[in-house]
């Protein structure tokens, strides 16, 4: 007698499943645990007055709400009762700028930040975070949108830095410098047309790097927010670092200069 095979459910996706929340009674015990959730897919279109009060509740608790087709939400998922909703919670609590600065003060150093401006890459971004922690900077700041939050790659991919590294997460990075340089934090952007290279630079005071995302650098609004443009110097045929490279060299230049 010939038994079926017994169906097997498809691979959970690769990415972002120890993070991921499907349904809505997860979401909303997410919610109420006061658990910290980035990003919540929802479905686009016809959705009903639970669902929308849901998104609602995720939004006034900072998570980013994206409008998606219900084909994407089918593919994302692994339970396959997603219930027109799927979120992803953060691996790790987020900070505020004054968090930040306060570590700095804490320590008795000027702070010294990274700022990332768009950042898609889960790798990147944790990579980041371990040389930030390594070279004993203060904090990472990084936009609620169009950027890639604390997810469990990220986490997986600083070594554990996650658990020792503040990150605040704004609602605009423009803002966000704006707010630093009333403090006195002094602004350095990073491009390779920047004015001087990073060597003349002085960071024994208060800075923050900005490093720009993997594709198109930093924003022009961004850019023009600067006080300083910096440039890494470059002696091979290929113009350009990856981000996280980009972000390492910096902070330990930083961290020369301090060392004395």
């Amino acid at each position: 007698m010939n038994e079926k095979k017994r169906r097997m459910p498809p691979p959970a996706p690769a990415e972002e499943v120890e993070g991921q929340l499907e349904g809505r009674n997860a979401l909303q015990e997410a919610l109420k645990s006061g658990r910290t959730v980035d990003k919540v897919f929802i479905a686009s279109g016809e959705i009903d007055r639970g669902l929308q009060r849901l998104a609602a509740e995720a939004k006034e608790a900072g998570a980013v709400v994206v409008p998606v087709d219900r084909r994407k939400l089918d593919a994302m998922s692994y339970t396959h009762a997603h219930q027109g909703v799927i979120a992803l919670a953060a691996a790790h609590g987020y900070y505020s700028i004054d968090d930040l600065l306060e570590e700095a003060a804490a320590r008795g150093e000027a702070p010294l930040l990274v700022i990332c401006d768009e950042l898609s890459d889960p790798h990147n971004l944790g990579a980041i975070l371990r040389s930030a922690e390594c070279a004993g900077a203060h904090g990472v700041i990084i936009p609620k949108r169009r950027s890639v939050g604390l997810t469990a790659t990220v986490a997986k991919a600083s070594a554990g830095a996650v658990e020792y590294m503040k990150v605040a997460r704004v609602t605009n990075i423009s803002a966000a410098i704006a707010e630093l340089k009333q403090k006195g934090v002094w602004v350095f952007g990073t491009a390779a047309e920047g004015s001087i290279p990073m060597y003349q630079a002085d960071l024994t005071g208060p800075a923050a790097i900005v490093i720009g995302n993997e594709g198109d650098g930093m924003s022009p609004l961004v850019r023009k927010n600067c006080d300083v443009m910096v440039n890494i110097p470059m002696k091979g045929r290929i113009s350009s670092l990856n981000a996280s490279a980009a972000a390492s060299i910096l902070l330990y230049e930083a961290l020369r200069q301090r060392l004395g």
